[in-house]
């Protein structure tokens, strides 16, 4: 029998020779490229003096070394400020590079501009040469990696296969079985066609967001979370998930299980750490220096030429959104406003983000971590302004999935085998907003509907702009010189805990003084959320009804309103439509079910969030049309999630066809972080779970049913895990 550990050792020896050989060429071809356009430089650009081909070899010889020697140590000093510059920085670091291979060679000293256009030049052209002579995939990303890791880091050379956990934000179970035929999902279909993976759907908890899924999927509690933000009457707080001291205080409460990375994990670019013992632009750890490394997630900018392959993508991406949006305009397509600074918000999301969190995702697998658990929110934030299904959104995910294919070649290079699982947190339906359908926003239907007082409903802040103020803010407090810097260019943005950029100023802003208005709206996508500050208690039916006659039955009656779910002190939970109402407590319907469109498990949710101590006043969802799979949301987007209706509740997960079978439906996101620690059970990540963990998850057991032979026509038909238990 053969020793598995030797047989690695082999494999990786043989992969070492590859590499080195495959290096040796590569630097051969580039130094004869760069030598080229030196000497082709220096016939067209003034300042610039290279006599002959030989000369050009050696300067470029030079500044190969230079870079190799001088690079890790500068940009360990100027990382903030490439940071900053969005990799700007490291074009002008390097001109300073190549003035000095200059003056080394032959005692010359091109003009500063110049030496800032051949550092462009050579960017450029090794951006577009390097993927043709990468002999063995992403080479020089992961020569980057493997010589930060070795300066750094241990390696944990084991046979207990690690896990990459890769979050697509945002992605609903159909839309990624749809992906996989259309060619969108190419890595994924290829693991469905080998059979190394099978496609598992589940059904996250109301609501349906980022911040409640994060919470149950990494922390193993979204208990009393109600939306995306919330007001809690009691103390006059609004809590906003991706605001760095909410997050703090939202782990605080949920934590207590050590969380899903607990086992030696990272967190990259997530809302909760997971218990990770190491985090980089994770929100609820940015103020945690022990734990929060800006350094891990911005060491991608000590490559010198990685910059300018971002900054061109990023390019590119603006070029596409505008393209796009204008192609949606005319075509006379349903659409939101796509202008403004949005298609730089776009870019720094769908680029710059992922290409940051991949790096770091790489040096992991390299370093062998056992545990990585990575956000990636391309998807979700093109799909909102887009729609969840229109090409643009589709080719986001499509380079998101490409993703994937990259960490498989960085396995080859790490000291244990790696499962890597695709998942999300919730999905998106489909729907032009509120506003465009009726004229008004909820804020103004509400206020329309009120005997007396003030509405406040205050701005949301931005998710987008959020997750970049909240990687600036993990950035400036790098004790770092460079960290002091950060910290001085953005004190004008500093505002509680974040970078506030944007919108998100004022938001913020807002968000402290929200209950200052005799009523707040709130909005979640398709869900709202409205408060009457008269009282620190919750309000029940009756007294809204005394205060405001018309306002339950306003909303419940409105077109563009499915239910409100509000108590009522002889009926408990109700939920009302505008023919009909549910009661929660023994599910008696008079007239019309409000829920019967909404699925099976809809009730139950909503039993749920009801029990919170936060349930807002009334519970505000916006219809769902069946037939056209659509939601009218209160924000302004083409696709959304937060409530219920469609796929925003149907997310879905790719795990390794040799994991056990769920032993029911997965309904929630804490059944769901149970099944994920009974899968790193039986990998051998996690011992204080036992892999029979995955037989009692419900008592009923049923195989999910109708799959195809490609895995990609399966649907879920049985008994659900979650919902009702202990949650």
């Amino acid at each position: 029998m053969s020793d598995p550990q030797n047989e690695r050792g082999a494999s990786r020896g043989a992969s070492n020779a590859r590499r080195a050989l495959g290096f040796a060429a590569r630097a051969a071809i580039m130094l004869v490229v760069d030598a080229l356009l030196l000497w082709g430089l220096s016939e067209v650009v003034g300042g610039i003096s290279v006599p002959s081909f030989g000369a050009a070899l050696l300067t470029a010889g030079v500044i190969a070394l230079l870079n190799a020697v001088l690079w890790p140590v500068i940009t360990r000093l100027a990382l903030p400020f490439t940071l900053l510059t969005l990799g700007l920085g490291s074009l002008v670091l390097n001109a300073v590079v190549i003035k000095l291979a200059f003056k080394l060679v032959d005692n010359t000293s091109p003009s500063f501009g110049a030496a800032v256009l051949v550092a462009a030049v050579l960017a450029i052209t090794g951006m577009l040469v390097t993927p043709l002579i990468d002999f063995d995939g992403d080479a020089y990303n992961l020569r980057v990696v493997r010589r930060r890791v070795r300066r750094g880091r241990a390696r944990n050379e084991t046979d207990v296969p690690g896990v990459v956990m890769f979050e697509f934000d945002g992605l609903g179970e159909e839309v990624l079985r749809e992906a996989v035929r259309s060619g969108y999902a190419p890595t994924i279909a290829r693991w469905l066609e080998e059979g190394s993976h099978r496609i598992v759907g589940w059904e996250c908890d109301l609501s349906s967001q980022t911040g409640a899924s994060q919470a149950g999927l990494l922390l193993g509690s979204n208990w009393d979370m109600p939306a995306f933000r919330w007001y809690e009457k009691e103390s006059g707080r609004t809590l906003v998930s991706n605001h760095p001291p909410d997050a703090a205080e939202i782990e605080r409460r949920h934590a207590a299980d050590g969380g899903l990375l607990s086992a030696g994990g990272t967190s990259r670019g997530n809302m909760f750490s997971g218990g990770a013992p190491r985090c980089s632009a994770t929100m609820s750890v940015v103020r945690d220096r022990k734990r929060s490394r800006a350094g891990d997630f911005f060491a991608y900018f000590s490559d010198p030429y990685g910059f300018i392959r971002t900054i061109a993508l990023s390019l590119a991406d603006i070029i596409e959104e505008r393209l796009a949006a204008r192609r949606q305009r005319r075509s006379g397509a349903e659409h939101v406003e796509r202008g403004g600074i949005y298609p730089l918000v776009r870019a720094t999301i769908a680029v710059i983000m992922r290409d940051l969190t991949v790096a770091t995702l790489m040096a992991d697998i390299v370093e062998g971590i056992p545990v990585s658990y990575a956000t990636f929110v391309g998807y979700d934030e093109v799909a909102h302004h887009s729609g969840i299904r229109e090409r643009d959104a589709l080719k986001v995910l499509r380079r998101h999935d490409r993703q994937l294919a990259r960490l498989e070649r960085a396995i080859e290079q790490a000291p244990r085998p790696y499962h890597l699982v695709a998942l999300s947190d919730h999905g998106q339906t489909q729907g032009r907003p509120f506003r465009q359908r009726y004229g008004r926003t909820l804020e103004e239907v509400v206020k329309a509907l009120l005997a007396s007082g003030e509405v406040r409903a205050p701005s949301a802040v931005d998710e987008s702009w959020g997750d970049l103020g909240a990687v600036l803010a993990d950035a400036r407090e790098d004790e770092s010189t460079g960290g002091r810097i950060l910290r001085r260019a953005t004190r004008g943005r500093a505002m509680d805990g974040t970078v506030a950029l944007g919108p998100n100023r004022d938001a913020l802003s807002e968000q402290a003084e929200a209950g200052e208005g005799d009523v707040i709206v709130m909005v979640s996508g398709p869900l709202g959320l409205v408060y009457l500050t008269s009282s620190p208690d919750r309000l029940t039916l009756e007294e809204i009804a005394e205060a405001h006659p018309r306002l339950i039955s306003g909303l419940a009656e409105h077109p563009g309103i499915g239910f409100v779910m509000v108590r009522s002190e002889s009926d408990g939970a109700l939920v009302i439509g505008g023919a009909g109402r549910r009661r929660l407590e023994d599910d008696s319907i008079e007239g019309e079910d409000p829920l019967a469109v909404f699925g099976p498990d809809a009730a139950d949710h909503l039993r749920r969030h009801d029990s919170f101590p936060h349930c807002p006043d009334l519970l505000v969802n916006s219809a769902y049309d069946p037939q056209k799979d659509e939601v009218g949301p209160f924000e302004e987007f083409m696709g959304s999630h937060g409530g219920l209706g469609g796929p925003q509740m149907r997310p879905v997960a790719v795990v390794p066809a040799t994991w056990s079978e769920p032993a029911a439906r997965i309904v929630g996101d804490e059944a769901m972080h149970r099944t994920l620690l009974a899968w790193l059970a039986e990998t051998g990540l996690h011992p204080q779970v036992a892999p029979t963990e995955m037989a009692v998850l419900s008592t009923a057991a049923s195989r999910t049913a109708g799959a195809s032979s490609d895995g990609v026509t399966a649907e879920s038909n049985s008994t659900p895990a979650g919902l009702g238990g202990n949650r």
